[in-house]
């Protein structure tokens, strides 16, 4: 019997839902209680280079002022630092910092140990498949969440 096709739609939501739970889960554990899955989305765009607050804005598909808020908490917290731009005064990049890296990477080995998990699951045939049959769904845009 062929799964609905809303049936497929929602497995594949609560597979993304319990990814970042569980990164989040992990981070936790690694010592960045500070971070939400909201700031995770938010260093994908400034890991990239060359991200002001506006880039993260347009990244999240949120109001200059939210992007504005979260961004001077990752600040706040010592995750991201802004720079100039010294070929526009009003431009103002942002950086992650040793913290910020540090998050970051802690935030890709939390992102295994999910994967890892699934693995145990389904075997390792079993998320190669998963991975190639992602792929072919050509699933690129940015990775933000859902708001």
């Amino acid at each position: 019997m062929e799964p609905a096709r809303g049936d497929v739609a929602m497995l594949v939501l609560a597979a993304a839902g319990a990814a970042v739970a569980g990164i989040q889960d992990n981070l936790q554990r690694s010592g960045f209680r500070d971070v939400r899955p909201a700031h995770g989305f938010a260093f994908v765009r400034i890991a990239q280079g060359d991200a002001t607050a506006l880039d993260v804005a347009e990244h999240l598909a949120i109001s200059k002022q939210a992007a504005g808020k979260l961004v001077d908490q990752l600040v706040d917290r010592g995750y991201v630092v802004r720079t100039h731009d010294p070929s526009d005064r009003r431009r103002r990049p942002l950086q992650l910092t040793q913290r910020g890296r540090a998050c970051t990477g802690a935030a890709e080995a939390a992102a295994q140990q999910v994967v890892n998990s699934w693995q145990d699951r389904l075997g390792a045939d079993g998320v190669v498949a998963l991975r190639n049959l992602l792929q072919q769904l050509d699933l690129s845009g940015p990775i933000r969440p859902a708001w």
